[in-house]
């Protein structure tokens, strides 16, 4: 089977392997439910959009307000300047000092480690097992240039054996524990003899008469709804996102000059300038069907089947 890869990247390039029993569908860089005997290559398929008329708000509905200031009057007012508070006078604590017996550092245990001991064994192992990788093969003639992707062919490969070394245990692996007493050492302290006290004093709040403005009558706000503006707009929705996609198309298995010819009369009659009809394809051929392809929507970037419909031409 022949397969085309995406413009500038080959299986070689990237280190893929096909293992035999793999289906194509499971490896995302090759053409899912591919067939013997048929060519594929990725194509850019461009987005479908659908448009309709639609309403839409460029004014949104609001409100206007008015503000109506408020009024004020001068009135003789008591106003507090300081709060009341309370004052403590400290009376420092009696202290004496004492001696204590203090572990330092825990009773504790500690763990050594005895390694295992091994002998060691040879085995003969499968390395790889028989599978299936793609090679290189020929170009199709429609491609557009040399990075357009490249036609790929599975190949069997036969299985690999290999000896492996293996170590068994002989002395499996063992852990010693050792007990550490704990470690004590005499610290003197300060401990409160006579816990400290204090005295308090409270401290009268002070005020003051000032002259100050005073609210009358409170600001208003007169409220006016303004209406919403809206405009017809055509609007254009996006059906499906463009994308990459796989597509048979005609290479040198499944073409031939009087395809080709048919395909450049094709393309003349739907209005499309091919050059010369002459069963080759040539600048002019791919030219006239890149522009036929973009006009009808069609994947762009190769000969695919879908074009050989649109265009009626039967192989």
């Amino acid at each position: 089977m022949k397969i085309r890869l995406v413009p500038g990247i080959g299986l070689a390039a990237i280190g893929l392997t096909i293992v035999a029993g793999t289906s194509m569908a499971q490896t995302p860089l090759l053409p899912p439910n591919a067939k013997p005997g048929e060519c594929y290559t990725r194509v850019w398929v461009p987005p479908q959009y659908t448009t309709s008329n639609e309403n839409i708000t460029i004014k949104q509905s609001s409100k206007e307000f008015t503000v109506v200031p408020a009024k004020y009057e001068m009135v003789d007012e008591k106003i507090l300047i300081k709060e009341a508070s309370v004052k403590y006078v400290n009376v420092p604590a009696e202290y004496e000092t004492i001696t204590e017996k203090v572990m330092v550092k825990p009773a504790r245990k500690e763990m050594k480690v005895v390694p295992a001991k091994y002998e060691k064994k040879t085995e003969r192992v499968l390395d790889t097992p028989e599978h299936t990788i793609w090679k290189t093969g020929n170009g199709p003639i429609e491609r557009l240039s040399e990075s357009t992707g490249e036609i790929m062919c599975l190949v069997t490969v036969p299985a690999k054996y290999k000896d492996v070394e293996t170590r068994k245990v002989v002395t499996a692996a063992r852990v010693e524990e050792a007990t550490i007493p704990a470690e004590y050492t005499n610290v003197s302290r300060q401990k409160i003899k006579t816990p400290a006290t204090t005295k308090k004093i409270e401290i009268p709040a002070k005020y003051k008469t000032v002259r100050v403005r005073k609210m009358v009558t409170p600001p208003q706000v007169k409220e006016t709804a303004i209406p919403a503006k809206t405009k017809e707009v055509t609007k254009r929705t996006l059906v499906s996102d463009g994308k990459m996609d796989w597509r048979t198309i005609l290479c040198e298995t499944n073409t031939s000059a009087g395809v080709v010819t048919k395909i450049q009369r094709a393309l003349s009659k739907a209005g499309y300038n091919p050059g010369a009809i002459d069963g080759v394809m040539g600048g002019g051929t791919r030219v006239a069907l890149r522009e036929f392809q973009k006009a009808k929507g069609l994947a762009v970037g190769g000969l695919t089947m879908e074009t050989m419909r649109a265009l009626g031409v039967n192989i």
